[in-house]
């Protein structure tokens, strides 16, 4: 199957054209990011190795409910099958694809309404210990940007890509809250702690101004709050950098990411008596129910210590 840009200009067969359509519809009509119009792009090119000849994915959904369960664990054979997550990712992609099919009359059948996602796997956020978290932001040192930046996504629960849009003026030091723009453009204010505040207050004062000055940028808004060696905004990869040497240093060896310390920052704050609901917008969450996923992970330390600790357990 051709890459977007082929598509985008129209290809051979019926299925081609139908997702170059699609594709179009996204990226003008729905405004869809660049990143989300890839996975689709992704995902409808692989359905493609079963789609793309003849006609009868347009007939029915026998191929794409066959297509799905040859990607199942179960059901693939020399395919790499998907993790369940991805599995219903690509679901959602195809069955987004066959309902905008049928609005726009390319095809006669709703297909759409017979494709049933894949169940959403109830997977719990891998956290940290109070200890590891202490250890790892320990292991960062004196290097006042990577201690600033891993005390702020602890101390705020904020996710890599908020803390990486900061701009200088959305801290504010005498008030120990940030300003942090979330999904679907949210708003919201969250206190940051006093040993996160120091740490912040040193890196602008020690690190970032001198940054500024060697590479002559003249700041906009104040400028990025966190900045690369060049004086520009502080790219995720250097970032992720960053964590994985504060993790490696402390002698953690579990999978540690930015987003660890986000769930350790949810998950301590509930074990220690925080409401829901306060969690819920400390963390800049929608629904209630994402929240929820770690009064679960929450419950099972209890049981976990319970286990432990009882003499009859």
């Amino acid at each position: 199957m051709p890459d977007q840009s082929t598509l985008a200009q129209g290809s051979q067969t019926r299925f081609e054209r139908a997702v170059a359509d699609f594709v179009t519809y996204l990226r003008v009509e729905r405004g869809v990011s660049p990143a989300t119009i890839r996975a689709y792009t992704g995902d409808l090119r692989d359905f493609a190795t079963v789609a793309a000849d003849g006609d009868t994915w347009a007939a029915s959904a026998e191929t794409a409910v066959s297509y799905l369960a040859s990607r199942t664990r179960r059901g693939a054979t020399d395919e790499r099958p998907l993790a369940p997550t991805s599995l219903r990712r690509r679901a959602a992609s195809i069955r987004a694809f066959y309902r905008f099919c049928f609005g726009e009359g390319l095809i006669d059948v709703d297909v759409a309404a017979r494709l049933d996602l894949p169940r959403q796997p109830r997977l719990l956020p891998e956290t940290l210990t109070v200890d590891d978290v202490n250890r790892m932001l320990d292991a960062a040192g004196e290097r006042l940007r990577d201690r600033a930046l891993l005390e702020l996504l602890y101390a705020a629960g904020l996710r890599i890509s908020e803390a990486l849009n900061l701009d200088r003026e959305d801290l504010s030091l005498d008030g120990g809250f940030v300003r942090v723009i979330g999904k679907g453009d949210r708003e919201r204010l969250v206190p940051v702690g006093d040993v996160a505040l120091d740490w912040l207050g040193r890196w602008i004062r020690e690190g970032r101004g001198a940054l500024l000055a060697r590479n002559h940028v003249a700041p906009v808004r104040g400028g990025p709050l966190f900045l690369g060696d060049r004086g520009r905004r502080l790219a995720r990869q250097q970032a992720w950098a960053a964590i994985k040497t504060a993790a490696r240093t402390a002698g953690l060896t579990e999978r540690v990411s930015p987003h660890t310390l986000r769930h350790s920052f949810a998950t301590h704050l509930l074990e220690n008596g925080a409401d829901l609901r306060i969690v819920q917008e400390l963390l800049g969450h929608a629904s209630i129910s994402t929240t929820q996923l770690y009064t679960h992970l929450t419950g099972e330390r209890i049981r976990a210590v319970y286990a432990r600790a009882h003499p009859r357990a």
